[in-house]
């Protein structure tokens, strides 16, 4: 069998573990230390955002930032349906509902006509939403500046999720620092890794102060341990900030890497008629985590996405199927949504393609070569 091309994993620079010696050389193995400290301020200067504070995942991020909005239990938050659970899930913790959000097709990400239709609605409903989520989807900024005027218009804060889009950027602003927060994940797939990890990011240095004193339990000043407040075990380790450290020196590499892999297959699958991609709108800038494609059943000939998987699949290449919307997800079925098809569209006829910044030539090469061979069999 061939060697396994993955869809997107880790990829260390070289530093990440001399990072993690010095912590284990200096005993600084317990949660907090230096390297948390540098890597927030190393999040801080990259993406121009005054304020970090580094977590233990994207998701606890996203928790935090609801907590620090005050939503509570009965609350309603508006959150793009064409995501991870991950963007929705931390809404449920707190008893509030979701509210999903369709999305439009020039990035892929939350409709601006679709959020004000649903927030006129639920507040002619007597529920004015208490916060909105867009996601910055594969690495491709949404449509962040309209949302946000809308958002300024009705007075509720955005909490961005750029989970998938750290260097990403709308007119040189950073993704994650449009809104009142913005959220990054470091998971093991994403364009840099701590292995599992999460951040907040804001100017409002209470939210990020605040943050960190509940993801550290809350715990009041004092000589013994007493709690005002409910709180969370959700800071980063000072070895996993070690590695991210290591991480961030290879970041801009990484997204040079990724965006010529998304070069490569839009060049060598240019004369595929049914194959689409997605293009960066003007003054946009995308990491381009994942590359994704379309498949236009009207000029396939029958090939689908799934037929694309499967071959990929046989010759041990991961691929995946666009997110599956939320709105359509079992747990999340009896929520209200405001929907015009575009996602679900998406996810009929979109796959992810093999796209990490340590893909070999050869490797990318192999993608190419089964995909063209599956429409040059029809």
């Amino acid at each position: 069998m061939n060697s396994k091309i993955w869809l997107s994993s880790p990829h260390m620079g070289g530093q990440e573990f001399n990072f993690v010696k010095e912590a284990f050389d200096t005993n600084w193995i317990a949660p907090l230390g230096p390297h948390v400290n540098n890597f927030e301020h190393d999040l801080e200067a990259f993406t121009g955002s005054k304020y970090a504070a580094a977590l233990s995942s994207g998701t606890a991020a996203i928790h935090l930032a609801l907590i620090m909005l005050g939503i509570q239990s009965g609350d309603e938050v508006i959150c793009q349906s064409f995501t991870f659970s991950a963007s929705a899930n931390p809404i449920a913790y707190l008893g509030a509902t979701p509210i999903f959000i369709d999305s439009e097709p020039e990035t892929w990400n939350m409709s601006p006509g679709l959020l004000e239709e649903a927030i006129i609605d639920r507040i002619n409903k007597g529920k004015k939403p208490k916060a909105i989520i867009p996601v910055h989807l594969y690495g491709m900024p949404a449509k962040i500046e309209q949302i946000s005027k809308i958002a300024a218009k009705y007075d509720i804060p955005v909490i961005e999720d750029a989970a998938e889009a750290l260097g990403s950027t709308v007119n040189g602003k950073a993704a994650g620092t449009l809104g009142a927060i913005g959220i990054l994940s470091f998971n093991g797939n994403k364009i840099i890794t701590t292995s599992g990890g999460g951040a907040i990011i804001s100017d409002n240095k209470q939210f990020v102060e605040k943050a960190r004193f509940l993801a550290t339990q809350a715990r009041d000043a004092a000589p013994h341990y007493q709690h005002s407040q409910i709180g969370y075990n959700y800071r980063m380790s000072n070895v996993c900030a070690g590695i991210g450290r290591g991480q961030m020196m290879v970041l801009e590499d990484h997204i040079a890497k990724r965006r010529n892999v998304y070069k490569t297959y839009t060049e060598q699958l240019a004369d595929i008629a049914a194959i689409s991609f997605l293009p960066e709108p003007a003054s946009y800038f995308s990491n381009r985590w994942l590359s994704t494609i379309l498949i236009d059943p009207s000029k396939s000939d029958g090939i689908t996405r799934e037929t694309i998987r499967l071959e990929l699949e046989k010759d041990n290449i991961e691929s995946r199927p666009l997110w599956k919307p939320m709105h359509l997800q079992p747990v999340f079925e009896d929520c209200p949504s405001y929907i015009d098809g575009t996602s679900e569209e998406l996810f009929n006829k979109g796959l992810c393609l093999p796209s990490g910044s340590n893909l070999t030539e050869v490797e990318v090469q192999r993608v190419i070569d089964i995909i063209k061979n599956v429409f040059q069999q029809q």
